[in-house]
């Protein structure tokens, strides 16, 4: 059976980093590219604040081909749609027929990527969708992955949690209200090791900064998220 011609979404954490491990493990796809948007104004991952150079450096070990997409500092959803669209073009005119994800349940992001991509014929998958998050995560650290936290959401997480590796114990300690795997975007992480990579990326933890953000569901509100910049050593 011919293999389906597969882009894989890379956000450069811990999701990405399982859910492009079990698709590896089938053999229905050919995944040969990772793609990622990076914020062109701070060259970081956009949400997760990864050094441009850090996110080369995981593709590398991962050996598959980044492709990056650029977005300007604060793009608005029409912008980032056009931008995103023009992409999502390019892809299908190079013969990808497939666009996988690391989403877990967030149903209104699933439809929306859903349907941009049915516009130009692209079907999705979501390798991890619907799985129960703290035991995709036993899972995650059984495989051998390891990852570190390197944004969150002040409003959620103690700022103590900047910078610490991942494990069954951190979890444990997580408020309530927070999900094991920051799927309502309480964290994110940056994955360092596991099964999918040829070598661990040697990295340093460097300084840690805070940013306020309008609140999207609440305008009258503001949002403080965290940073922990990673350097290669």
């Amino acid at each position: 059976m011919e293999k389906s011609k597969t882009y894989f979404n890379w956000s450069s954490g811990k999701d990405s980093a399982i859910a492009l491990y079990f698709l590896q493990q089938q053999n229905n796809y050919v995944i040969d590219r990772l793609l990622t948007t990076v914020n062109s104004h701070y060259n970081r991952v956009s949400m997760h604040g990864l050094r441009k150079e850090v996110l080369e450096a995981q593709a590398k070990e991962v050996g598959i081909p980044l492709d990056i997409l650029e977005v300007p500092e604060s793009p608005s959803m029409e912008e980032y749609s056009t931008l995103m669209g023009n992409k999502i073009e390019q892809l299908k005119s190079e013969g990808y027929t497939h666009s996988a994800f690391g989403d877990i349940f967030l149903e209104d992001l699933k439809v929306y990527r859903e349907k941009m991509l049915s516009v130009v014929g692209i079907e999705t998958i979501f390798p991890i969708w619907k799985r129960d998050t703290r035991e995709l995560l036993s899972e995650f650290f059984a495989l051998g992955f390891r990852a570190v936290i390197v944004c969150i959401n002040n409003s959620k997480l103690e700022t103590s949690f900047l910078g610490l590796e991942l494990s069954l114990e951190l979890i444990n300690q997580l408020p309530e209200d927070v999900d094991p795997c920051g799927e309502n975007g309480e964290f994110h992480t940056f994955c360092f090791d596991g099964p999918i990579f040829k070598n661990p990326i040697a990295f340093e933890l460097g300084e840690k900064v805070y940013k306020t953000y309008d609140d999207p569901s609440n305008k009258t509100k503001s949002i403080k998220f965290g940073f922990c910049d990673i350097r290669l050593k």
